[in-house]
């Protein structure tokens, strides 16, 4: 399976804009779904988009219109766009494959990026 490594985290003030970025170290073309989880320390990793292979995209409720996921599947590359964050979102992110449609082959987590929303 591809292993993950996510970058591009950083200090953001509210209502700025971030992308994240994800580098697999293999293809990604094959994966069923690519996503991207938060957590706040001390909270449940929660999951904030995802992009299925054939291009359907979901968010989480929280997020949408102001998130947006997007994997390049010639560069084996899954980004996170962020835009309009909010003070209540710093947050480890991390991005996961999932393998199949029964949510039973997910991959390794990754070390996560650091997103730290302030004035």
């Amino acid at each position: 399976q591809v292993q993950l490594m996510e970058s591009g985290g950083g200090l953001v003030q509210p209502g700025g804009s971030l992308r994240l970025s994800c580098a697999a170290s293999g293809s990604i073309y094959s994966i069923y779904r690519m996503e991207w989880h938060r957590q706040v320390p001390g909270k449940q990793r929660e999951l904030v988009a995802a992009e299925w292979r054939s291009g359907k995209k979901t968010y989480a409720e929280t997020v949408k219109g102001r998130f947006t996921i997007y994997r390049e599947n010639v560069k084996n590359m899954v980004y996170l766009e962020m835009n309009s964050l909010k003070p209540e979102e710093p947050a480890v992110y991390y991005c996961r494959s999932d393998g199949d449609a029964r949510g039973t082959d997910f991959g390794p987590w990754g070390q996560g990026t650091l997103v730290i929303v302030s004035s």
